[in-house]
């Protein structure tokens, strides 16, 4: 089993931790861990983007250009996919380290409909689920969900059977999504708000540094039970430090 665990003093990552600097609990029972060395795990960059009609102009041309940004900033061993939700949800582009076809395919991008921000999601973290490696999904929207057919708990259900940790970005005025929130929480990922579109390749920079700043722990679940939902306790022994992880995991054999 691995964890993604994001360590901050105020807002800044913080380096440097051990092992034996970490406490983690599955379902109460504290765990031997080891930390991997992130470097040496390739990242899967999920990208899941709002095209709906109010994307038009200006937010059209920010939205590609943070995709391209985020796209150039990738490792080659590294892999990347496109999503992109309106009324409806259109995988474009699989897991790939073809980058070149992912930024033709990000011009391609035109804006239409309402918008299913859930299905969006859920069709990002489905990409992930059979996946080797880390994998990052980036939910970008500026507004609320018009569209969606799915249940939200089946989303956060496909957000606890995946490995993968979920960034929602939104407008600041657009209506706050407490799904969207869950999805986070469940993940140990976070929502930012941007105030204009302007803003979103620094934000999916920013998202993709912290991301790699991230430990990565290691554990082989011990006096548990393999099935069913597992809740995950992760704290660090350092005073003043803040600890971000996935509030749990489904076992093999359980269900959400």
């Amino acid at each position: 089993m691995r964890v993604d665990v994001l360590v901050t003093e105020g807002h800044k990552p913080v380096a440097g931790l051990a092992a034996q600097d970490f406490e983690l609990r599955d379902n109460g029972v504290l765990q031997s861990v080891e930390v991997i060395d992130a470097a040496d795990v390739p990242l899967n960059a999920v990208l899941a983007l709002d095209t709906s009609a109010s994307i038009r102009g200006k937010r059209r041309q920010d939205l590609i250009a943070a995709g391209e940004s985020l796209v150039d900033d990738l490792k080659p061993v590294d892999r990347a996919s496109l999503t992109t939700f309106s009324h409806a949800v259109v995988p474009r582009v699989p897991l790939t380290s073809d980058f070149a076809a992912l930024r033709a395919e990000l011009r391609r991008i035109e804006p239409e409909g309402q918008t299913a921000i859930m299905d969006g999601a859920y069709t990002a973290l489905a990409t992930t689920l059979t996946q080797t490696g880390r994998s990052l999904v980036i939910l970008c929207t500026d507004g609320s969900d018009t569209s969606s057919w799915l249940d939200p708990r089946e989303v956060i259900g496909a957000a606890k059977r995946s490995n993968a940790v979920f960034y929602g970005v939104t407008a600041a005025d657009a209506r706050r999504s407490p799904p969207l929130s869950e999805l986070a929480d469940a993940t140990g990922g976070q929502i930012l708000h941007v105030k204009s579109s302007a803003e979103l390749a620094a934000t999916l920079k920013g998202i993709l540094n912290e991301f790699r700043s991230r430990y990565i722990l290691a554990y082989n679940p011990t006096g548990v039970a393999a099935a069913g939902f597992h809740t995950l306790d992760v704290r660090v022994k350092r005073h003043g430090l803040t600890v971000k992880a996935r509030s749990g995991y489904i076992g093999v054999g359980g269900a959400s």
